[in-house]
């Protein structure tokens, strides 16, 4: 028997793993947030199924690959058994993704889509391992490839529910965060169950390297994340906050940025009760037209002729 070495490059590709595993968790539940609205709900889905069966499951699945080694044996990968791995992955999830975002899920609906969803990544996971072409012979213990494919299950349904219950920033992490961790158990769990043993094969395996397959993987799923991370930070991501309503902004000219002082208003005019006294007139010099001073007489607008 050969020595099977899962931690060749020590933490680094098991903790690269649980953050790629952890990233695609977290947009997938983003997306699934929104396709719950019921706006677009088909083409959110989708991408979560992109989200967690691509990024979250078969994503961490290549790069914890990555420190796999066994010793005194070549490692090379199928690269069309790999990518109908990753296709395996999208389409389980994004169909269990489909059984349970309804508008009235059931308790049913959600054991159905988490059996066939753990199943599909189980099924995703020994479809990559059967790409991976080595000169060692591979066998497995069956008990533990069981107990893979029921971690999955329970990993599954657990994170169908989150994408029914969870709401909120906060949670949201919570659960990609548990979502990982379960991912990731089911992944060394099925690892664990391989035994190599010398085939007697020592003609190089057909296939690519892990790096070469690697690298435009990387390219790929950055490029895909981005577009993702753009779509969630373009909708609101909390919409039970409902913001005022915007009102048009009011223009003046420039000279009417100083404020005038302000008028002071007159106060206004009460009711007087008691009559207006009016002034009398001022009585003439002298008298004209009478030789009384006590019937005066008014120049009028009428020349009046003297006295002779």
């Amino acid at each position: 028997m050969l020595d099977i070495y899962h931690f060749s490059y020590g933490w680094l590709t098991p903790l690269l793993a649980y953050a790629m595993s952890f990233t695609g968790s977290l947009l997938g539940l983003q997306c699934t947030a929104r396709a719950r609205t019921g706006q677009g709900r088909a083409g959110w889905l989708a991408l979560a199924a992109v989200s967690i069966g691509g990024t979250g499951i078969w994503v961490m699945h290549f790069i914890a690959m990555l420190g796999f080694s066994i010793k005194g044996a070549q490692i090379r990968f199928d690269v069309p058994l790999t990518l109908l791995s990753a296709l395996t992955a999208i389409v389980v999830v994004g169909l269990g993704l489909f059984l349970v975002i309804t508008p009235r899920p059931t308790l049913f609906a959600l054991l159905a889509g988490g059996t066939a969803t753990g199943l599909g990544v189980g099924g995703m996971h020994y479809t990559g391992m059967y790409a991976m072409k080595t000169t060692a012979t591979i066998s497995y213990d069956m008990r533990l490839v069981v107990l893979s494919l029921v971690i999955a299950v329970v990993a599954a349904t657990v994170a169908l529910w989150f994408t029914l219950r969870v709401r909120g920033f906060v949670p949201t992490i919570g659960a990609a965060l548990i979502m990982a961790v379960a991912v990731c158990g089911m992944h060394y769990t099925g690892m664990s169950s391989m035994h190599a043993h010398h085939s007697g094969h020592h003609a190089a395996p057909s296939g690519v390297d892990g790096l070469q397959l690697l690298a435009p993987l990387i390219v790929a799923i950055s490029i895909v994340t981005m577009l993702l991370l753009i779509s969630i930070s373009l909708t609101s991501i909390e919409r039970d906050i409902e913001l005022p309503p915007l009102r048009p902004p009011t223009l003046r000219p420039t000279g009417d940025d100083v404020a005038p002082p302000p008028i002071a208003k007159a106060p206004l005019l009460q009711p007087v009760s008691t009559p207006i006294e009016r002034p009398e007139p001022e009585q003439p010099d002298h008298w004209v037209g009478t030789d009384s001073p006590t019937t005066p007489y008014w120049p009028t607008t009428r020349p009046v002729p003297r006295r002779r």
